[in-house]
């Protein structure tokens, strides 16, 4: 930061106050949410069959490994939030029962997409409040973002007749 460079230090003066209930309270639905991805990817894994499976399962297993880790993540911070405590639920998971190839995928998109909406509505809480935890929720964007479009390209090539 230059000595002149008005706009970097009128956003420092303009951080605004951290709302903290608020921040824990979407930090913790965050979490249950990622946890609930761990059950989820993990039982698609096990339910992944026909000859693709053993790339398709390592995918699945690599997703859950990811929410596994971002949960963490998410309760170390809530964790370092003065009174925050990290919730032990997961979110509601959903069986369709349906267990194709493109209805995993399907599910797994939408999932995806959930995920990436509740982090867009921290990042409207934390911006210009937190530096941090901004550029946490924008890094946890930008994965969420690359796992929806992954998950685009391999659903892009099912007819009707995969479903």
């Amino acid at each position: 930061m230059q000595i002149g460079d008005n706009s970097v230090l009128e956003r420092l003066i303009n951080m605004k106050e951290l709302d903290l209930k608020q921040t824990i309270g979407l930090l913790n639905a965050i979490m249950e949410f990622e946890l609930a991805g761990v059950v989820r990817y993990t039982h698609y894994s096990l339910m992944v069959t026909g000859p693709n499976r053993i790339p398709i399962v390592d995918f699945l297993k690599a997703q859950a490994s990811e929410s596994l880790l971002h949960a963490q993540q998410v309760g170390e911070i809530i964790t370092g939030l003065d009174d925050g405590h990290p919730s032990l639920k997961i979110a509601p998971i959903e069986e369709s029962y349906r267990h194709s190839i493109r209805d995993i995928l399907a599910e797994s998109l939408t999932h995806e997409k959930k995920a990436l909406d509740l982090y867009k509505s921290l990042l409207d809480v934390v911006k210009d409040a937190s530096v941090y935890l901004e550029e946490f929720t924008r890094t946890m964007i930008s994965n969420e973002e690359m796992h929806t479009l992954e998950l685009r390209k391999m659903l892009r090539d099912f007819s009707v007749a995969d479903v």
